[in-house]
């Protein structure tokens, strides 16, 4: 049997949100020491994604690189006392920092798009180097949905299986807008990808040639979760719902976040999500 590689997908970059915070509003924290994005690193380690590609812009890249480090622990090695070696037979998860190219910066730059660039981004690189190497399914996780992780490692054989997998909140995923968890082909990304460039507006109209106002110039920069993924496949899709989700895309829904659910929720052990960094070649 193939290996099976599941490439974990984090777009960071995107419109600003309402919070106005002088650090990025992926950082927002959910708990003590526990920020959005590293919830996000621990989604994707439970998942069972063996490497972790997160999409941010150069400005803010060295600040999410120190709070996260180089690669994060698989949580299914963590906890093997009784090995001889433990040590050894943990399973590192590397994370790679992508930044968004400069054909996007405020023409496409929306959270959605970002997820479709880190996926770009990780099979170019990958083929690059071996075809072995090539993502399978890439699964997304976006830092403005809030929920339990740690359940989605009872579900790693149904997220690899190569068929689509969609967290659910009352009936709706996120082709209805939810920042919820799921996994996608790299086919399928190339389809909505291409739907993306002939659908949104440019600086000209493209029938006409005409100098568009500047509010409808560059319409993609603009779209939801919604409005990229709202046609995505759901054959022979698996779904599972997530536990106690929450939206904080604004100040209104992230205040009701931490009013119900914000005690709750914990940071994992320093054995999976610790600021570590591979020691370079001596």
């Amino acid at each position: 049997m193939n290996p099976f590689h599941l490439a974990g997908v984090i777009p960071v970059s995107g419109q600003p949100l309402d919070f106005e915070a002088p650090w990025p509003d992926a950082m927002m924290p959910l708990a003590p020491n526990y920020l959005a994005v590293e919830r996000c690193v621990a989604e994707c380690a439970y998942a069972g994604c063996e490497t972790i590609w997160i999409v941010c812009n150069d400005d803010i890249q060295p600040l999410i690189k120190h709070r996260l480090g180089d690669y994060a622990s698989d949580p299914v090695w963590v906890y093997r006392h009784f090995d001889k070696y433990e040590r050894e037979q943990q399973k590192t998860i590397p994370i790679y920092y992508v930044p968004i190219s400069v054909h996007d910066r405020n023409q496409r730059d929306s959270l959605s798009w970002s997820a479709l660039h880190g996926m770009y981004t990780a099979d170019y690189v990958s083929r690059m180097m071996s075809k072995w190497l090539r993502p399978n399914m890439f699964y997304v996780s976006f830092p403005y949905g809030v929920y339990r992780v740690s359940f989605l490692r009872e579900h790693r054989k149904t997220i690899s299986s190569g068929e689509p997998f969609y967290l659910v909140d009352k009936s709706q995923t996120v082709a209805d807008g939810k920042y919820l968890g799921f996994t996608i082909s790299w086919k399928e990304a190339q389809r909505i990808r291409k739907r993306i460039w002939k659908e949104s507006t440019l600086k000209n109209d493209k029938e006409s040639g005409k100098r568009l106002p500047v509010e409808q110039r560059f319409s993609a920069r603009f779209n939801t979760v919604q409005d990229t993924f709202y046609d995505i496949t759901t054959d022979k899709a698996n779904y599972t719902p997530a536990p106690e989700y929450y939206s904080i895309d604004s100040w209104e829904n992230y205040t009701e976040y931490a009013f119900l659910l914000g005690r709750d929720i914990r940071r994992p052990s320093d054995k999976i999500l610790k600021s570590r960094n591979f020691k370079g070649i001596g």
